[in-house]
């Protein structure tokens, strides 16, 4: 199954991947055949050793710029960030730091210190900075001459991809620019963690702000699209900080816009609708969407399905928190979408009913049908928080986990529904006795989300084990025990 929803590249724990190893590589000039043990010698002597152009234009920009690329640490996610004046304000993504709490940074030489947020950008624009407490002498990047990054140049990203591998250094090319929306495309690789980490020129001066990625597979690692904030952008935003006119506090940003959705009903009669060159645009691939939104109740399965003979139709379903819930491409069978999933709170969801590919334009219809409503259930248990490195884990695969507890008795029917949209939830349940109960990775074919519905075995003390499927997840999450 195909996904393709813009993955923000918070750390946390997206998704699988490979890092690029910070070490710069070097090869040797060929040996000729040769018995003469001096001759030999003297061609792997360390002054024989070949650097081409490209692999010291690599190591001169590492070099350079890597002791002013830091790891962005917060209660409930990380990333990266850029060292931008000797004072210690660090450049980094809105989405990295919005979710509040203490702001730690982590130096090239691993030196923790604490910081302060003091400014986001506006109108959706994913930038933030902070501000290392108490430095007056810190190395920095530069930012690059406005307009003058071309498709084509290198470009270089530096970061901690998956909060695990700080100092990270990729190279690719600039591969597209998006002029309307201030992004630039690179294929050099950035993944989870990566965020708010510089794209640089080969002067190793700051060319963008990395912000996200393309991807297949909720959760997937980088496959040669990911997107930079141009630096063009940054300017105006960093003098309206220097001059106390930024925001202190995150602004909303949504990847559709301003566009209202359409309210349909559950169970209601199919919908007609037609994506034209007239419909709002996904940024992320230039395909045509439109938007519906219908009122939903936790508990309530509801099954989706998006039908055309002339497009290849997509769904994304958004909860009422407008985090990702699902996605589908040919669940339905042919090319057509289908999401059955179980809501996991009572709220407003969003659908976006949009095309496979970029720009298709066709009719569709749209049905959405759901379970009867069943009576209110109560929360038990709703917790909000996060996997960090650090953290406790699993021996049996290192993935991190945290533990919460409920008193339930014998015979009980309980709920227990565990939501990310940064990694692979995986929930279990143990016993008053310590065994298990039950575990659940996915709730269905269309979302990673997990699920358990259980009638408890013994009256007394459970405990429910919030986990990622493997050692890579981390980010936040939404535990609610009904």
């Amino acid at each position: 199954m195909n996904f393709k929803l813009l993955s923000l590249a918070v750390s946390g724990i997206l998704t699988v991947g490979v890092a690029t190893s910070a070490t710069a590589v070097v090869t040797t000039s060929p040996v000729r055949q040769s018995t003469d043990l001096t001759e030999f010698n003297s061609v792997h002597s360390q002054g024989a050793i070949a650097q081409t152009v490209e692999e010291q234009t690599n190591i001169r920009v590492y070099e350079k710029a890597s002791p002013a690329v830091v790891t962005v640490d917060t209660d409930k996610s990380n990333g990266s960030g850029t060292i931008i004046s000797p004072d210690g304000m660090v450049l980094t993504n809105a989405h990295v730091v919005s979710a509040g709490g203490s702001v730690n940074i982590i130096l090239s030489d691993g030196r923790k210190l604490v910081a302060d947020v003091i400014g986001f950008g506006e109108e959706g624009l994913d930038l933030a900075v902070v501000k290392i407490r108490g430095q007056n002498n810190l190395p920095t990047i530069p930012l690059a001459r406005p307009g003058s990054v071309k498709v084509g140049q290198q470009a270089f990203a530096i970061g901690n991809p998956f909060g695990q591998f700080q100092g990270t250094f990729t190279v690719g090319i600039v591969s597209r620019i998006d002029q309307q929306r201030g992004l630039i495309q690179t294929d050099a690789a950035i993944n989870p963690g990566n965020s708010g980490g510089p794209l640089l020129n080969s002067s190793g001066e700051l060319i963008g702000v990395n912000t996200s990625i393309f991807t297949r597979g909720r959760g997937g690692g980088n496959i040669g699209i990911g997107f930079a904030i141009s630096a063009d952008k940054l300017p105006a935003f960093l003098t309206a900080v220097r001059e106390g006119r930024a925001p202190r506090v995150a602004q909303a940003r949504s990847p559709f816009g301003n566009k209202s959705p359409q309210k349909v009903p559950l169970n209601g009669p199919a919908v007609s609708g037609l994506l034209t060159d007239k419909s709002s645009v996904l940024p992320t691939d230039n395909s045509f969407f439109d938007l519906y939104s219908f009122e939903g109740k936790a508990g309530q399965q509801i099954t989706i399905e998006m039908k055309s003979q002339e497009i290849d139709p997509y769904l994304i379903l958004l909860g009422p928190n407008q985090r990702e819930i699902a996605q589908d491409d040919d669940g339905a069978g042919s090319k057509d979408a289908r999401i059955t999933v179980r809501l996991p709170a009572d709220g407003t969801y969003t659908l976006v009913a949009n095309s496979y590919q970029a720009r298709q334009s066709g009719a569709y219809t749209l049905e959405l049908k759901a379970s009867a409503p069943t009576a209110p259930s109560r929360a038990i248990l709703q917790e909000e928080g996060a996997l960090v490195a650090g953290g406790p884990v699993l021996p049996s695969d290192n993935s991190l986990y945290r533990e919460y507890t409920f008193e339930g008795r014998s015979g009980q029917s309980v709920t227990i529904s565990l939501e990310s949209t940064d990694f692979d939830p995986y929930v279990a349940i143990f016993g008053p006795d310590g065994r298990l109960v039950a575990e659940n990775d996915d709730e269905s074919d269309s979302t990673k989300n997990a699920f358990l519905s259980v009638t408890l075995p013994a009256t007394g003390r459970y405990r429910v084990i919030v986990n990622a499927y493997d050692a890579s997840g981390r980010g936040r999450y939404t535990l609610t025990v009904r």
